[in-house]
């Protein structure tokens, strides 16, 4: 029987990236939507990850009987800064009752994994949430040399990027002496044009949906493999 692994997405804006991967894998991924502020502000951030509103997706969720949830949001985890991160997992975890993680967790673990530890980070946030991320993947030991803001102020507006402003977008703000580059909005579809980008780059390009399903999976044993999906779907690292 195929794992599955729940999503907690915020709002509308790239969620249709989860059902696309589902049928890639041939895993489950049902997507519980929490509602907030649709703004790329810290104080909107805060009120989207609460507590509150993450156990009411985990709610929502239990219908499908997951066996792993994912806070689908990065800058609604990161913001809480690394030891928040860790509380709201927990918190998660216990609200569903099965093992729980987050998108910031998901990119911090995807680092470990392939052994990268210097970064480019092309952020669609305004400039004060997206130094938030660099502070949280610095907390993690990862060293961010260069890091640029696309000032987006909503996610709505994010997921309305065609492929070709993802594509120039991300690969505009790469760095020669970052060892990949991240791209950390879930509400940006990223996930068909991953190989592009790390053929353009020649190395690995880590985005939010890409890392959040890989992490699901990891959750509850699966090891993904899926090159079509980019480096971090390989069956190992280097392979």
């Amino acid at each position: 029987m195929s794992p599955t692994i729940g999503m907690i997405y915020p709002d509308h804006a790239a969620e249709d990236e989860y059902p696309w991967a589902a049928a890639l894998l041939d895993v489950e991924l049902p997507v519980a939507h929490i509602y907030g502020t649709d703004l790329h502000a810290v104080p909107e951030l805060l009120d989207l990850g609460s507590p509150e509103r993450l156990a009411g997706g985990a709610a929502e969720l239990a219908q499908y009987e997951p066996d792993a949830v994912v806070w689908a949001c990065t800058s609604g985890s990161f913001v809480y800064g690394p030891k928040g991160v860790e509380d709201q997992i927990a918190a998660l975890a216990g609200a569903a009752g099965v093992p729980a993680s987050s998108t910031s967790a998901a990119f911090a673990a995807a680092l470990e994994h392939l052994g990268i530890t210097t970064v480019a980070v092309a952020a669609s946030y305004p400039h004060d949430v997206a130094s938030l991320f660099v502070d949280f993947l610095d907390a993690a030991g990862t060293r961010v040399v260069s890091m640029s803001s696309a000032g987006i102020d909503t996610a709505a507006e994010v997921g309305q990027l065609t492929p070709k402003q993802v594509i120039d977008l991300a690969a505009a703000n790469d760095h020669p002496d970052a060892q990949a580059l991240l791209v950390p909005d879930t509400a940006m579809r990223t996930l068909a044009v991953v190989p592009e980008l790390e053929a353009r780059l020649g190395k690995p390009v880590l985005t939010a949906n890409q890392v959040t399903i890989w992490q699901g999976l990891r959750l509850v044993g699966e090891t993904p493999s899926m090159p079509q999906l980019g480096t971090l779907f390989r069956a190992k690292p280097g392979s």
